[in-house]
């Protein structure tokens, strides 16, 4: 495979960063069991979401401590970097909240067998938060065209009458709005815009991208950098994976005719409601969030996060570790282990049975 400069130079930080971040991975896998039955060994690199960074930390210390002879490493280096990294060899399995693209999926994979391609698998399920951290505001109320709006520029102080409208006897202050977006190409900016653009179309004329459209508001590595930025800010807002919300205030979003806070069990009930992507292989199971539905008890603006694999390996000892490890976080201990340690939605019993297939049919 022909990688480029950028795809060259993305492998090799996915690397480094890797190496820099395993003694901590394993650090948190516990003392072994003096014996065990595993005969599984070697090192599996995976690299992508932030998102489900916490998940991944969780899953990996379990998987670690029942494999003793095997060292998982995750980079939280952002989807983008994932799946690039992932397409050009430096891991062998990505995390991404956002899909694999028709033209990566035409394209070659360095780790896949020749002629064979990836698949998508759901493995993740969060509310995406909007956070924010204004003086004087303990509570906050947003419809999606006010949220456009507010991460566009249209919408530059607090006491704006469209923030004030939803917002009634609240003391909003007149000062000026720090919107805080993710500065690196990101899933999680991806699901956030595709929400916008859905629910609100007139105020978010943008198709969903990777990459945050506008030049207006101020930029921020990763997750952890939205959360840093809008906590450390003054009347700032942002949007992040909703297990990183931490003290932070946390908006309720207009569903219908009413608002609603996010919940785990509410984003998983959008997910189970929400139609597989038309024209995908079998084992690709792809998600098309309904965003506008208005069915009471669902939070729409949700992040599906997939761990993206090789249906078929060049190296037989990628997929037997690849295989392992993904059935252990798609099986209903791991999602249980998930929602417990990062708060995410476990998935449902009939999706983790398609994606548990689709994973043993990995070769």
């Amino acid at each position: 495979m022909n990688v480029t400069r950028i795809g060259r130079a993305a492998v090799v930080a996915a690397a480094a960063a890797i190496l820099l971040s395993s003694c901590a991975a394993n650090e948190g896998g516990g003392a072994a069991p003096e014996e065990s039955a595993s005969t599984l060994t070697g090192t599996l690199n995976g690299a992508g979401a932030s998102s489900m960074g916490s998940a991944q930390e969780a899953w990996i210390a379990s998987f670690q401590t029942a494999n003793p002879d095997v060292t998982v490493n995750y980079e939280p280096s952002g989807s983008g970097a994932g799946r690039e990294a992932f397409i050009g060899g430096g891991v062998a399995f990505a995390g991404s909240d956002s899909l694999l693209s028709d033209d990566e999926l035409a394209g070659e994979f360095a780790r896949c067998a020749p002629g064979t391609s990836a698949i998508d698998l759901p493995v993740y399920i969060s509310p995406i938060a909007v956070i924010f951290n204004v003086e004087g505001v303990d509570e906050l109320k947003l419809d999606a065209a006010t949220l456009a709006n507010i991460f566009s520029g249209q919408i530059t102080t607090w006491n704006d009458p469209a923030i004030a409208a939803l917002n009634e006897g609240v003391t909003l202050p007149a000062a000026n709005i720090t919107a805080v977006h993710r500065s690196d190409d990101s899933g999680t900016t991806k699901n956030f815009a595709d929400y916008l653009n859905k629910v609100a179309p007139e105020a978010w004329a943008e198709e969903a991208s990777d990459t945050f459209p506008f030049a207006s508001g101020e930029g921020a590595q990763g997750t952890s950098g939205v959360v840093e930025a809008v906590t450390n800010g003054v009347n700032t807002i942002g949007y992040a994976d909703a297990s990183r919300a931490g003290d932070l205030g946390v908006a309720q979003i207009k569903v219908g005719d009413e608002f609603v806070a996010y919940s785990a069990e509410a984003a998983a009930a959008v997910v189970d409601a929400s139609p597989l992507v038309e024209g995908r292989e079998a084992n690709d199971i792809a998600i098309k969030i309904d965003r506008t539905t208005t069915e009471p008890g669902v939070y729409p603006l949700v992040l599906v996060s997939y761990a993206i694999a090789c249906q078929e390996y060049a190296d037989a000892a990628d997929a037997e570790l690849v295989k392992a490890y993904l059935s252990s976080i798609a099986s209903d201990e791991g999602q249980a282990l998930a929602a417990e340690q990062a708060g995410s939605a476990p998935i449902s019993s009939e999706l983790s049975l398609k994606v548990l297939d689709a994973i043993e049919s990995i070769k």
